[in-house]
């Protein structure tokens, strides 16, 4: 074997339309650059500061524990079912797809939980009376529920889900990975007591941290447990002590990846969380009415169940989904995501998050699968996907809506 150097690391370009991690602003990548500080620094644990008023402002809370997880949305799972739960505890987990499925494993990791899953098929939503059944004559701790299921593109209306946990006096715990910052969540109004997220999506940070807030109920349930999390390093009650105002040691955060998140929590609120949310809204619309006028079925049938963070799209039984996915990236550079578990082989999914969700995008994306299609012999008027998303984003300004799209990274 002959010994040479490594080359300088030169990651290609791509566009990124998946599930995440989604693309960064220009000026994310410059935050990072920065030069790092202790964690301890004085001038760092200020600047820790800027970054929890600006997470209270993107989540809508006024909650004391708001701060990043050093880990990805899986950890943020882990933090809000092991600080939750403890022995004898018994809690619903509404299991729907992938992600919600590991809130239900985590859960029953814990020692001497009883944990219910009240299940619904991919593509659909949890049936808030199969909760009802499930709960009846028993004392729940909490309903742990995924906001956007990003294994499905499948979206729960939150209030339904707070309904049923206010009749069996339960918290509400909620997984907004896919949704915080590209769908409309206000967790004081909606009372959610525990939420997390992941910053590699709507937020378009880097991936490697999980926000999440905490409500006062859950807050007094930490303070009055009898025995310790089963897990140290996602133990709320020390990690506070370094977020909040004693800014006490507990572990050496990722200082970099907090600097992008400070940046990408200002490009956030620069924007404004409502034009953000309706640009998402308008440029999968666009997305929809592009790929259905080319001969494509989505996955989830009922529009209003729909992610708008995540498309998911049913592969025609002519093609092969992989093969397709490998030409979009080896012949524009442009990335989607297969399905996983059940739908696995059955569905694209395509995701248009933060700085992804673009309007020349969606243009790009809709242009190069119809090419992609066409040389697999899938038939697609010609023009069919891009004009149709054109006549919708023309109806969106013709209705006084447009779309924010911001400058293009192509």
């Amino acid at each position: 074997m002959t010994n040479h150097p490594i080359g300088e690391l030169l990651p290609p370009t791509r566009l990124m339309l998946t599930p995440g991690p989604s693309c960064m602003d220009p000026r994310v990548y410059r935050a990072m650059a920065t030069p790092i500080v202790g964690h301890l620094d004085p001038w760092f644990t200020e600047m820790m500061g800027d970054v929890q008023v600006q997470l209270r402002k993107v989540f809508k809370t006024e909650n004391r524990i708001t701060y990043p997880i050093s880990a990805s949305g899986s950890g943020g799972i882990e933090a809000a079912v092991l600080n939750a739960l403890e022995e004898n505890d018994t809690c619903i987990i509404c299991v729907n797809g992938w992600f919600s499925e590991r809130m239900a494993v985590i859960a029953e990791r814990a020692p001497g939980v009883t944990v219910i899953r009240v299940e619904a098929p991919y593509g659909r939503t949890v049936d808030p009376d199969d909760i009802r059944r499930a709960a009846k004559g028993k004392k729940i701790k909490f309903v742990g529920l995924t906001h956007g299921e990003t294994s499905s593109g499948v979206m729960q209306d939150l209030n339904l889900y707070r309904g049923i946990a206010d009749e069996l006096d339960a918290l509400l715990v909620v997984d907004a990975v896919a949704s915080l910052a590209g769908v409309a969540l206000d967790v004081d109004r909606q009372r959610i007591d525990i939420c997390f997220s992941g910053t590699q999506k709507a937020l378009s940070a880097p991936p490697g941290m999980a926000p999440i807030t905490v409500g006062s109920r859950v807050e007094e349930i930490i303070r009055r447990r009898k025995t310790p999390v089963c897990s140290w390093y996602f133990d709320m009650a020390p990690v506070m002590n370094y977020w909040g105002k004693e800014r006490t040691y507990h572990h050496t955060p990722p200082i970099s990846l907090i600097y992008g998140l400070r940046e990408a929590l200002r490009c956030v609120l620069e924007e404004g969380l409502e034009k953000r949310i309706e640009r998402h809204r308008q440029n999968q619309l666009a997305l929809v009415a592009g790929l259905e006028a080319m001969g494509l079925e989505m996955f989830v049938t009922n529009p209003a169940d729909r992610l708008v963070t995540v498309t998911a799209v049913r592969v025609p039984k002519s093609l092969h989904e992989q093969t397709i996915r490998e030409q979009l990236l080896d012949e524009f550079d442009i990335e989607i995501a297969s399905g996983f578990g059940p739908v696995k082989g059955q569905i694209w999914r395509v995701g248009l998050m933060g700085y992804s969700s673009q309007k020349n995008n969606v243009l790009l994306f809709l242009a190069a699968f119809e090419k992609v299609l066409l040389d697999h012999d899938f038939r697609v008027p010609a023009g069919a996907g891009v004009g149709a998303a054109v006549r919708t984003y023309l109806q969106s300004v013709a209705s006084d809506q447009p779309v924010a799209v911001g400058a293009s990274i192509r």
